[in-house]
């Protein structure tokens, strides 16, 4: 069986957590990431509130989504991606898991502060999470960044 390139898996662990594995052939975890994601998804209501979202309606989507069953969401999500991400063909670099960690974080947070308004407006618990993970990928690859070169100045001292 020829091995999933890690773009691909990305890609269609971003469509739906599990594909990812599944094309890597990990069956079992895909499995389980695709039930957790249905069970997480339909207990807190998400793609009601995508779609109400979508419309523009910011104040329904927060209305019908379940926030305690959402906040799992954004971890098993981005767990998902990394995971797909490391078993696919290709070279894993140092320190990789450090941007989809605080990628879920932010993520975590931009859905907690999701209720409040910026500058007079409510992004609502989809748009507020989905820009909250820009900031956390920038923030994620610096820290590997420099977590890179700490430990490689540290090493050439030694």
């Amino acid at each position: 069986m020829k091995k999933t390139y890690k773009l691909e898996a990305i890609l269609w662990s971003v469509a739906f957590p599990g594909f990812g594995q599944l094309l890597n052939g990990h069956l079992l975890k895909g499995i389980i990431f695709i039930l957790l994601e249905f069970t997480i998804n339909v207990m807190s209501s998400f793609n009601q509130a995508i779609m109400f979202s979508f419309l523009g309606k910011i104040s329904k989507a927060a209305s019908v989504v379940d926030y305690q069953w959402l906040m799992f969401y954004p971890c098993v999500y981005m767990y998902a991606m990394y995971d797909a991400y490391k078993f696919a063909e290709g070279e894993n670099p140092r320190l990789s898991f450090v941007p989809f960690a605080f990628g879920a974080y932010f993520v975590t947070i931009g859905l907690m502060y999701s209720p409040n308004l910026f500058f007079g407006i409510s992004f609502g618990p989809i748009w507020l999470p989905m820009l909250s993970l820009i900031p956390g990928l920038i923030i994620g690859f610096i820290i590997r960044y420099l977590l890179i070169k700490l430990t490689t100045k540290q090493n050439y001292a030694s």
